[in-house]
Formats: structure tokens, C-alpha cells, sequence
């Protein structure tokens, strides 16, 4: 019962599906049940008639067009279904006469589900309804009637199908406690197993077990579990689904359904997608949907800044740590500002739809979109952050007399350099190499001279005597004593990382499966990133570490 019989009634349900307003719509089902209800056989009935009981709006166009009262009634029921679709679904109080639901339909006529939705595409109508807080199918009494005085012999040779023996229903009770113990059987799986085995329908099985469940709940073979997980299971559940395990098997670990199960790892993602901070500077321009093509345009210049990164070469005199800074061009004024614009658009663009999110309801593709935006604008902020690694280079060679460890002033000067990408205001007007030598600049200028306290306030013109001489003073018992201490220092400290964060944390330091510290290329090699960018998230996650432990008040290691 897909296609329309009378092309007139068919643009009649798209005028009114597409154009009139949802209480409109839902006047005009009540009314198409009623002339359902009225419509006698072996006769025919106005098209214009027809409109006007619906709509009460007598059209002028088909005058002469007449419909037989069979092809009337099939198209009266997609009419009713289409508009039930496209309506809100109203709560079953509001409703003026008796509804019935799925299951009530399916116990007063001893029939399954899947023999209502079969009597569905036969006329039965349907409304979307509320009832007990829920969305659900429902049938007006009414509509229930008028099918069962013109399908008498329908619902009782259905009826009569579904009925079961009582050994048969012992039979299939007994079979369904038996497998329900095996492998935590779904309930789907134990029903296709035993209607194969008896020769029945998967849905009868089914049916059978839920009555059995439904009116036993205190041995009911697959209870519902119906109460919502806590904070702790859900991460584990989540955990567990990035790890790779399949969602069949975590929902018969869980005793939840596919679809919660689904429900519960979006939840999960939606809550770690809004807990990361998200900065960005914004401009009038974000909200005018016109510049958007402008804005997420290609970069200007682009095949020139690319037949540049193919010419570049590696300085002779160039440290080996420093190689990959001379691997990107430098960028002129007219791409900075494109890709700071572009780079903070998309932020704009992922703020938004995180504005509107809801963990208990959200969506895969909204969550794809705003994980997709925010890789995009990480993208362009490393683009950015190596093409003005040089510069970080050339500051921290001035202030290098200053102090004793280049690569520690130049990993600080990084750490300037990323900050300054995500505070620029492109919107401004500046070179972006302007505002980033002033904040590398002013961050030396508090660095080295606390540095130089530093190490001042600890000479003891004796420092090679106590790094060589061994400390006689503790014995073993304090030794593993002090080592359990810390570890659990350490251990404490990555649980706020991320996940990649704690892997490069670990691989560096030899922890867990890492019996000796890697250096920064076999990090690299291993995560598919350089060595530069190791080391730069290496100082970055060492700086988030001692934040948290000053906040956490546990003393580092």
C-alpha cells in the first residue's frame, strides 16, 4: 500500500503535508478518519466532495472527477499516514476518543506485532502518540472498530494463527531459559533460533517470551533493563567501543540494546567534545552567510607556496633537531590572514553547533561535523605554528648567552609561538611575525632571569660530587617504599591526560610496556608525526602536567 491510486489525491497530501501548518494538519487527519469511517462500498463519491470534507475548502479544480469508494479508501489511509508522519506526536490525553496502543491491539486480538503492521498496510491508521512519556504508535478506537467490522475474517484467521498450545508454549518457554544462559543471548537471537528449530515465526517466539516476561518479573527470562547507566559504566562502555569492540557484543555485555548502546557512546563523545576548551577570535564576518564561500576559499598563492616546499633545502650548518623547521615556507601577509581567518571561522562554526548540542540526544552527523571543523582549524594552527618555527629560532640565538640550554629556551619560545596563534587578532590589521616576537620576547625576558635564580639559589660549587656520590643513608625498605610513592604520583598524573598525551608520556619516560624511554624520532616514527612536533607536545603535555599537579597538590616526580 505504497503508490496513490488518484494522481488528484496524491497532490492534494503533498499540498498539505508540505504547506499547512502542523495544527492545520493534524484537523485535517481527524477529519479524513471521519469520511474514512463514512465511506460505503460500490460507490462513488466527488473529488471536490472529498477535499471539502477534508480541508473544508472546496476547490475548483477536477470538477468532474469522480473516485470509486475502494480506491477512495486506499487513498484515504496514505493520506492519514502521511499526515500522522508529519505531525507532532500529542500526548494521549489530548486526544478525544479511546487510543490504543501496539501492545494493547496486539493482547485484545491475541495476535503479534508484526501481523499489525501487515493489517497497517491494509487500512488500519495510525497516530503518533505519547503515552507514558514515550513516543509510541497509536489507533483510535474508532479506526480499530471500522477495521474489525471490515476485516472480520482477517483478524480471526490471524488470531487463530497465533494462538499456541499450552505444550507448545511450555516447549517454547523451556527452550528460551536454556539458551538465555548461553553467551548472554539476546532475545532476537534466542527467538529466530527456536522459531527455526519448531517451524514458527521468529515474531510469535517472541511475543510468547515477552508475555511470559511481562507477566513474570520476577523470573522473567530477559528482563528489561530500562534504568539509565552511571557516569563510570557509560566511560567504560565508551572505552571499551574505541578500543574496537564490537556494539553486538557490547550490548550483550551491557543487557542493552543496539541502538542504546549507540545512544550512550554519542552521549559519551558529546560530553568529551564540549569538556575541551574551544578559543577563537571572532568577526562580524562569521555570521554573514554570504562571505563563507570567501572565507574557506583556497589559501592565495597557494600552487607558489607549494612549488616553495618542494624547493626547500636543509641548511648545511643546520642541527639535526632543527632540520624539519626549513621542510615549510614562510607565509607572506595576504595567507596569514586568510588562514587566521579561515583557521577561526571554523572554530566559530564548531562553537555553534556545540551550542545547540545535547549529549542525552546527539546526533552521529553532528558530531562528525564538529569533530571534522575542529580538525580542520588544528590543521591550519600547525600550518601556522611551522611556518613560523624559524622565528622562534632566531629570537631564542639572541638570548642564548643568557643561558645555559638552547633547546630548553627554544622548546619555552614554542610554547609563546602556540599561544600567540591561538590569541592573534587577524582582524587587526598586523603581521602576524610582529605580535608573535613580541610575546616570545616578553616570555624570555620572565623566563631566563627566573632561570638564573633558579640556579643561582642551588651552586654549591659541589654539584658533580652529589650527582656521582651514592646516598648510604636509605636503606631498601625505603627505596621501594619511595618508588611505590612516586609511581602512584605518576599514575595519578595521567589520568587528566588524553589519551595520546599518557602513550607519549609513557613512551618517553619507559613506562608500562616501554621497558626504556624512546627518543623523540622513534615516537615520532611510531605515531606518524616528526620530531619536531613530538618534542613540542612533549614540553606542551610536561607544562599541562605540572599545572595539574599544582592544582592537584601532588609533588612531581
Amino acid at each position: 500500500m505504497t503508490n496513490f491510486k488518484n494522481p488528484a489525491l496524491k497532490e492534494l497530501t503533498d499540498q498539505q503535508v508540505r504547506f499547512a501548518p502542523p495544527a492545520r494538519r493534524l484537523a485535517q487527519l481527524t477529519n479524513a478518519e471521519h469520511l474514512l469511517a463514512e465511506v460505503e462500498p460500490n460507490k462513488q463519491y466527488p473529488y471536490q466532495y472529498i477535499c471539502f470534507r477534508i480541508t473544508e475548502y472546496r476547490p475548483d479544480s477536477y470538477p468532474d472527477l469522480l473516485i470509486d469508494s475502494r480506491d477512495l479508501e486506499h487513498d484515504l489511509c496514505l493520506f492519514i499516514e502521511a499526515l500522522a508522519r508529519s505531525t507532532p506526536a500529542v500526548p494521549v490525553d489530548a486526544v478525544a476518543e479511546p487510543v490504543l496502543t501496539l501492545e494493547q491491539i496486539s493482547q485484545q486480538f491475541n495476535v503479534s506485532t508484526k501481523t499489525i503492521s501487515r493489517w497497517r498496510e491494509r487500512g488500519l491508521t495510525s497516530r503518533r502518540v505519547v503515552c507514558n512519556g514515550r513516543r509510541q504508535v497509536g489507533f483510535l478506537q474508532s479506526v480499530v472498530d471500522r477495521f474489525l467490522a471490515t476485516n472480520k475474517a482477517r483478524v480471526e484467521r490471524g488470531s487463530r494463527f497465533s494462538q499456541l498450545s499450552e505444550g507448545e508454549r511450555e516447549d517454547i518457554l523451556r527452550r528460551a531459559k536454556r539458551l538465555s544462559r548461553v553467551n548472554s543471548s539476546t532475545l532476537t537471537e534466542v527467538s529466530r533460533r527456536i522459531a527455526q528449530r519448531l517451524g514458527r515465526s521468529p515474531e510469535t517466539i517472541r511475543y510468547t517470551i515477552k508475555n511470559y516476561d511481562r507477566d513474570h518479573p520476577d523470573q522473567a527470562l530477559f528482563p528489561a533493563n530500562v534504568g539509565s547507566l552511571d557516569a563510570d559504566t557509560k566511560q567504560t562502555l565508551y572505552s571499551s567501543y574505541r578500543r574496537g569492540i564490537p556494539v553486538e557484543t557490547l550490548a550483550k555485555r551491557f543487557h542493552r540494546t543496539r541502538n542504546s548502546v549507540y545512544r550512550i557512546i554519542n552521549e559519551v563523545r558529546a560530553q568529551r567534545l564540549l569538556s575541551q576548551p574551544l578559543e577563537y577570535i571572532n568577526h562580524a564576518s562569521f555570521d554573514d552567510p554570504t562571505l563563507e564561500t570567501e572565507v574557506l576559499a583556497r589559501m592565495p598563492g597557494l600552487d607558489d607556496y607549494e612549488s616553495q616546499r618542494q624547493q626547500m633545502r636543509i641548511p648545511k650548518d643546520a642541527p639535526p633537531e632543527l632540520a624539519s623547521l626549513y621542510e615549510t615556507p614562510l607565509l607572506n601577509k595576504e595567507q596569514e590572514q586568510h588562514l587566521f581567518r579561515k583557521m577561526n571561522f571554523l572554530k566559530h562554526q564548531a562553537a555553534k553547533l556545540r551550542a545547540k548540542l545535547d549529549p542525552a540526544r546527539a546526533r552521529i552527523q553532528d558530531l562528525e561535523r564538529i569533530e571534522e571543523l575542529q580538525n580542520q582549524a588544528t590543521a591550519i594552527k600547525d600550518q601556522l605554528i611551522s611556518s613560523n618555527m624559524r622565528l622562534v629560532v632566531a629570537i631564542a640565538k639572541r638570548h642564548s648567552a643568557q643561558t645555559d640550554n638552547f633547546f630548553e629556551l627554544l622548546s619555552d619560545g614554542n610554547m609563546s609561538l602556540i599561544r600567540a596563534v591561538e590569541k592573534f587578532d587577524f582582524s587587526r590589521g598586523n603581521k602576524f611575525s610582529t605580535y608573535a616576537s613580541w610575546a616570545i620576547m616578553k616570555n624570555f625576558a620572565r623566563s631566563i632571569p627566573e632561570e638564573k635564580r633558579r640556579r643561582e639559589r642551588y651552586v654549591t660549587g659541589h654539584e658533580q660530587m652529589f650527582e656521582a656520590a651514592p646516598d648510604m643513608r636509605s636503606d631498601e625498605q625505603e627505596m621501594v617504599s619511595s618508588v611505590e610513592q612516586t609511581k602512584h604520583r605518576v599514575n595519578r598524573l595521567l589520568e587528566y591526560l588524553d589519551p595520546r598525551e599518557r602513550q607519549i608520556i609513557r613512551m618517553r619516560a619507559g613506562l608500562d610496556n616501554y621497558s626504556e624511554g624512546m627518543t623523540l624520532e622513534e615516537i615520532g616514527q611510531q605515531l606518524g608525526i616528526t620530531k619536531e612536533r613530538v618534542r613540542q607536545l612533549n614540553v606542551r603535555i610536561m607544562a599541562k602536567l605540572r599545572d595539574i599537579a599544582r592544582e592537584q597538590k601532588i609533588d612531581m616526580p
